[in-house]
């Protein structure tokens, strides 16, 4: 599970921001009077559905009376990898709505664990760092040097695949359950999974900007990627 875990990682976070930029701006046409504070709000419920709906199917397929232990360890495998795809898509949205974009993959991991972890991230990030607040984001994306960002992920890796090791095999089993409880398992542990991401979110982008803004691309080379002030 570990391994799976890491794996899933790896391949979210390879989302194509040509992706997340079309995605956004389809929202944004659906929504044509949506502020950005709004759209992020739509975008947060998506992104529960998508993660509810996907754990609610994979419990039911799991929870089939001619299904066993291996096929649903499969199917299992399966939605954690939806899950962490699911995640990366809503998290790298809500920079795009934010007007951050940053190409490395090392930073978006870092973003995305940070997320992932919820509460935990945040705090974990901050220790780390000395950076906080409602700016949290930002300042990783673009401003912490790259020794920092792997040192980060070096730490927050460790910490999510223990905390999603723990919690997907409580998922896994309740799938087992009979059928209909299965799908109610699944369902609700999707949302719950979701639900702390996006309180991970809303904590490191802090409140949506009054207006849209053009995507702020950074290279790791850039000169103002730079050491955080003390007060930053």
């Amino acid at each position: 599970m570990p391994r799976l875990v890491e794996e899933a990682l790896a391949r979210a976070v390879q989302l194509p921001s040509s992706a997340v930029h079309a995605h956004v701006e389809k929202v944004r046409r659906r929504n044509p009077d949506a502020s950005p504070e709004q759209l992020v709000r739509l975008l947060e419920k998506e992104y529960l559905l998508v993660v509810a709906s996907t754990g609610g199917a994979v419990g039911a397929a799991a929870a089939a009376p001619a299904v066993g232990t291996g096929v649903a360890l499969v199917l299992t495998a399966s939605d954690v990898a939806t899950f962490f795809s699911a995640s990366a898509a809503y998290v790298l949205a809500v920079a795009s709505v934010h007007g951050i974009e940053v190409e490395d993959s090392e930073r978006r991991r870092a973003l995305l664990l940070t997320a992932l972890l919820g509460d935990s991230g945040t705090k974990a990030l901050e220790d780390l760092t000395g950076v906080g607040g409602a700016r949290m984001a930002r300042l990783l994306m673009t401003r912490l040097p790259m020794a920092t960002v792997k040192k980060v992920n070096s730490t927050l890796t460790r910490r999510m695949v223990r905390a999603q090791l723990a919690k997907q095999t409580g998922l896994f089993f309740g799938r087992l359950l009979p059928y209909g409880v299965g799908v109610v398992v699944g369902a609700a542990g999707g949302r719950a999974l979701g639900r702390q991401v996006i309180t991970g979110a809303r904590k490191a982008f802090g409140p949506a900007p009054l207006a849209f803004r053009d995507p702020l691309e950074l290279a790791p080379s850039d000169p103002r990627v730079i050491e955080p002030s003390p007060d930053a």
